[in-house]
């Protein structure tokens, strides 16, 4: 029997608060399904969930529930450009692009749009698949913190296999936390030139007053991690996790950090919490630079302008921001919804 999928967030059970609160803040959309012969092999690098590295090429999309379909009739697929570990940087990109994903996902449904603009704009890409808890699904269900060495672990390799002394990473959702985490808890910032994150739940969401609603309930965090992930609830505002990254400070001196956020993010509120506030740290808001452009949370990574104002901050001297066109709010969203039901 097929499960049950809202937003890719898996059983909707536990009560009317979990259930809500899963539902917005999972991002993903594809189920990690069993292996199939010649799938690559799924790696324990952290003990309590496990990582894959993707290496078979799948197809470029244009829409998050276009490659979310792909995943889940590809499982292991990779997007397209990405792990290739006989690319060789170039002088004019030095450093490879490491892509972290989201929650409920993993790096093909993430990324099938900005993994082939990055390579065939000149870079080394790779991207891991990264907490499978135990019994779930899908990636980016797992503790955040054991994720961040399973990450750690993967960029150890690209580096050894590309001579790169340090990597870019470009985080979306939780990836954007997972690759915060390794920077400053795991030392990682020792081989990190530029953190970018994509709709970074730096300071967490209240999902409009929910997830502040189930802090105060008790037992309700238990039930939306016994229910869905223990990565949902180290996602809401204030929770220990965030508190522990963010404290002192949320940046690691010798980090170049960037932000690029939405006001109209149906996932971070409020939507101010993307944004960081150490040394080193710049924020930008897509509605701040193209008006016009009302792309949310889970339309992000196939939003083309956001898509190149991301390569932009990559390398600001060979590429322009892109071009500010109009996209109505809630674009991607209802065709999410069919596909993660269907």
């Amino acid at each position: 029997m097929e499960p049950d999928r809202t937003f890719g967030a898996g059983r909707m059970a536990g009560g009317v608060v979990a259930a809500c609160c899963a539902a917005m803040l999972a991002t993903g959309v594809a189920a990690a399904q069993p292996a199939e012969p010649g799938d690559p092999p799924i790696l324990g690098l952290g003990e309590g969930s496990t990582s894959q590295v993707p290496t078979r090429p799948g197809a470029v999309a244009t829409t998050h529930a276009e490659a979310a379909e792909y995943a889940e009739n590809h499982p292991g697929t990779a997007p397209a450009g990405a792990n290739d570990f006989s690319c060789v940087p170039t002088e004019e990109h030095p450093r490879p692009v490491v892509l972290v994903h989201g929650t409920d996902s993993n790096s093909y449904s993430d990324f099938a749009a900005l993994s082939p603009l990055l390579a065939e704009s000149g870079w080394c890409v790779f991207a891991l698949n990264f907490g499978l808890a135990p019994g779930a699904e899908d990636y980016g269900t797992g503790d955040i913190r054991i994720s961040a060495t399973q990450l750690g672990g993967f960029v150890d390799e690209v580096r050894e296999a590309t001579g790169a002394e340090k990597v870019d990473v470009v985080g979306y959702s939780q990836g954007a936390t997972v690759a915060r985490y390794w920077i400053a808890k795991r030392g990682g910032a020792e081989h990190v030139h530029h953190w970018v994150g994509l709709a970074s739940p730096s300071y967490g969401g209240t999902f409009y007053g929910i997830g502040a609603a189930a802090a105060t309930l008790p037992g309700a965090t238990d039930i939306v991690a016994e229910e869905f992930s223990v990565a949902l609830v180290q996602q809401l505002e204030g929770s220990d996790l965030l508190t522990e990254l963010n404290t002192p400070t949320d940046t690691v001196p010798g980090v170049r950090y960037t932000t690029i956020g939405s006001n109209v993010d149906e996932v971070i509120q409020p939507a101010g919490n993307v944004a960081l506030h150490g040394e080193g740290a710049e924020n930008f808001v897509v509605q701040e630079l193209c008006p016009q452009n009302h792309t949310g949370h889970f339309n992000m990574v196939y939003d083309p302008y956001t898509l190149q104002f991301t390569r932009h901050v990559l390398d600001p001297d060979r590429y322009a921001p892109g071009e500010c066109r109009p996209v109505a709010l809630g674009t991607g969203i209802p065709e999410l919804i069919l596909q993660s039901n269907s």
